[in-house]
């Protein structure tokens, strides 16, 4: 079963105390060019305050700054941004108590969103006693050999009513004249149903521990019985997925076992839809539950990464003061947060 251990009991406050993220950049800077490139420290702000403070204080516009990711409130963050050199000065004469300029650079091009490689995280959870200590260890070492569901985390949706406008969007009920909040609706929209397939193959890979008599009995026939089987990975792929190298790449579809044992190895993902125009669809039994959630969006569609590898880097247990730490690297777009709810044993409340 996958992710499927009793509840374990910690205590995870989101703030700048027990959350760190510092932001991994996509490609070195090449020390000339006409942006200054600022790796910027945050505490408890959102990129857009963080943008908003810096712009009030040096007298850059908004849409002069750039930057590659967005990163949350709750922590202390480092993320690099873009502004035109031209401001120097005012840059180095910016002051504010929430936020510190660690290091300047130069490049040619505007950061933009997407250019980044991934995220690092230092996380501390507390009140750990030694035998919950010695689960998140054991969970851990599972994390990093077979890797995670790369759910959207409950950062992506916002409001609660926000799925429910996006769904009156859809179906001609609401108009938004802000199309960035439109954009960002329709977005959310597409991550539920995104989350929801998700959930239901891996509750499919679950119903496959069964015998073949029970699944037989299922109306499973006996060839794909056979070929999910003999997959090495709990996370079981199916005729006509569509997969990406991993951490990105070409889309290609599974069309050989060999294709899963590539997976095992972590040299290929499997991805799910994020439904909308233009978008890959998988084929053959893959299809069939991917079907169900590809509703028609006024919007462009995409695929997801559908499991990653997070790096672990540290992890230790303060035993004196029931504190566990650990650090770890997530690819671009997966969340901590996600990595987390697992950790705890609370898969399920993530669709």
């Amino acid at each position: 079963m996958i992710y499927s251990h009793a509840p374990i009991n910690f205590v995870f406050n989101k703030n700048s105390d027990n959350f760190f993220v510092e932001e991994i950049p996509l490609y070195r800077f090449e020390h000339t060019g006409n942006w200054l490139m600022l790796k910027i420290r945050k505490k408890d702000l959102t990129t857009p305050q963080m943008i908003d403070i810096l712009s009030k204080k040096t007298g850059i516009k908004r849409n002069e700054i750039g930057y590659a990711g967005l990163k949350d409130k709750d922590g202390l963050t480092i993320q690099w941004i873009s502004v035109p050199r031209i401001y120097r000065d005012e840059i180095n004469s910016f002051e504010d108590k929430k936020i510190k300029i660690l290091e300047q650079d130069l490049h040619r091009n505007k950061l933009k969103i997407g250019h980044l490689k991934g995220n690092k995280f230092f996380v501390r959870l507390k009140k750990v006693l030694p035998s919950d200590a010695k689960r998140i260890e054991r969970v851990l070492i599972d994390i990093k050999k077979l890797g995670i569901p790369n759910f959207f985390g409950y950062q992506r949706f916002g409001k609660e009513d926000n799925i429910q406008q996006a769904k009156e969007i859809i179906e001609g009920k609401r108009f938004v004249k802000n199309r960035r909040l439109e954009k960002f609706l329709i977005s959310a929209y597409q991550s539920k149903l995104f989350n929801e397939w998700l959930m239901e193959r891996i509750k499919l890979s679950n119903l496959f521990e069964l015998s073949d008599k029970e699944l037989l009995s299922l109306g499973y026939e006996k060839e794909l019985i056979k070929f999910i089987k003999k997959q090495k990975h709990p996370f079981k792929l199916l005729p006509g997925d569509v997969m990406s190298h991993y951490p990105m790449g070409r889309l290609f579809y599974l069309e050989n076992f060999e294709d899963t044992e590539r997976f095992y190895k972590k040299d290929i993902s499997p991805t799910g839809l994020m439904p909308g125009k233009k978008a890959m669809r998988a084929r053959d039994r893959a299809r069939e539950i991917e079907e169900k959630y590809d509703e028609l969006l006024p919007a462009n569609g995409d695929r997801r990464i559908t499991w990653i590898f997070p790096e672990i880097i540290d992890k230790k247990y303060i035993k004196d003061k029931a504190w566990y730490e650990f650090s770890f690297i997530l690819p671009k777009g997966s969340y901590a947060t996600v990595l987390i709810e697992i950790l705890k044993g609370n898969i399920n409340a993530l669709a």
